[in-house]
């Protein structure tokens, strides 16, 4: 599969596209039944690795009652081998890297969580650039923006998914006064719509959205709703280590060891080979040591 072109025309105008018909429909089921025992495995409290309601960033607090997201989904512990499996089929790799514009041989393993429903709690994230702060000054959010750090991020949908909000074009230019004031905040918007710009993201189950994630976005999450939505990234190398403080943060010891390994095909072992050289190159250790 090689991608339209007016994908990456889309993606790289407006900070993200959105994509159809990425998981094969030989592959679906067993992934939805992935998704679903570890969406229990993490309700029930066998899997600790989780993003919870009350925390943004890493490092999440091991005592809150409830969960938006399930951390490293490819992990041998999680015994889901289907998750690794489609980070690595053809249809995903080949969008990554036409919206990337690399090789294959240039790709690298990055991380793979997955979005879900808290049970009972209404959360929401707030206005947010990745890897630019919301502190920052015009001039340093200009100068942070002109950085292409050679990645991509997704949301592939299991079931509809309308929890994204973006600002179109907002990869690119620094933030308004209005976006700003909006964004400024330690608190999640009470309609995110209000911000200037902002439009809602809505995804039918199978489709992907990929974004830059510097662009000016935010979240609301519904327990009512189901969630299980993919979310994870890939690299491109000529990144450098400019990739390294978004990546390591999330704690990945657990990739260093040979029993992830001997999970994956010849295409995951390459692209995890480029991660740890990547960790290697800027003495880090794949944890929360990275946090700055």
């Amino acid at each position: 599969m090689t991608i339209d072109t007016s994908y990456k025309q889309l993606y790289d105008e407006e900070g993200f596209v959105i994509i159809p018909h990425l998981i094969p429909e030989v592959s679906r089921k067993g992934l939805e039944d992935a998704a679903e025992h570890a969406i229990a495995h993490t309700r029930s409290g066998g899997w600790k690795l989780r993003r919870t309601v009350g925390s943004q960033f890493p490092p999440y607090d091991p005592n809150s009652p409830d969960a938006w997201g399930v951390q490293h989904v490819m992990h041998p512990d999680m015994g889901e081998p289907a998750f690794a499996k489609w980070y690595t089929s053809d249809p995903l790799v080949e969008a990554v890297r036409g919206l990337l514009g690399c090789t294959e041989d240039e790709l690298q393993m990055e991380l793979f969580n997955m979005l879900i429903n808290p049970e009972s709690h209404a959360f929401a994230l707030r206005w947010h650039r990745d890897d630019v702060r919301e502190k920052a000054a015009e001039d340093e959010e200009r100068q942070a923006l002109n950085v292409w750090h050679r990645g991509v991020q997704w949301n592939t949908a299991l079931y509809e998914d309308s929890c994204l909000y973006v600002v179109p074009g907002s990869h690119r230019t620094p933030r308004t006064p209005e976006q700003r004031a909006r964004s400024s905040t330690q608190d999640p918007p009470e309609n995110p719509l209000d911000m200037p710009g902002a439009i809602r993201v809505t995804l039918k189950p199978g489709e992907t959205v990929f974004y830059n994630n510097n662009i000016l976005h935010c979240a609301t999450y519904d327990p009512h709703q189901k969630r299980a939505t993919l979310h994870a990234c890939m690299g491109d190398t000529r990144g450098g280590a400019t990739r390294a403080r978004n990546i390591l943060q999330h704690g990945l010891f657990w990739m260093k060891e040979s029993r992830f390994r001997e999970t994956l095909d010849q295409r995951g072992k390459n692209m995890l080979n480029r991660l740890v050289k990547m960790q290697e190159s800027v003495n880090g250790d794949l944890g929360y040591s990275q946090v700055n």
